[in-house]
């Protein structure tokens, strides 16, 4: 008898009734958020495994360059005819699209 009473003025009905809502939320976040970032990140790490030289990349400085070396950490990247720099593979944050692939979805 006790423990119905205890049980009653406790807010434990309170707290079952906001637990599903707090559910939903959560799952709403993670396939709405979690999940695509994480794909996002996946592809970009696939990206920077397939480099090779001769890439034409855009680091996240937003310099334009092609790629003339690649070690485990560094890559050497020609942004001019006689420029030359070296910067870390993680650096990288895309590939340049080819000019004929603007012109294809034009059409």
């Amino acid at each position: 008898m006790e423990l119905a009473v205890f049980l009653q003025g406790s807010g434990l009905d309170g707290i079952l009734a906001i637990l599903p809502p707090f559910i939903m939320i959560f799952i709403f976040y993670h396939f709405l958020i979690v999940r695509p970032q994480r794909a996002r990140q996946r592809a970009h790490e696939e990206m920077l495994r397939n480099l090779k030289v001769g890439d034409k990349i855009i680091t996240s400085g937003g310099i334009y360059g092609t790629i003339t070396d690649i070690n485990d950490q560094v890559v050497q990247v020609r942004i001019a005819d006689t420029v030359k720099i070296n910067i870390r593979r993680d650096a990288i944050s895309s590939l340049q699209e080819p000019k004929n692939s603007k012109e294809s979805d034009k059409k």
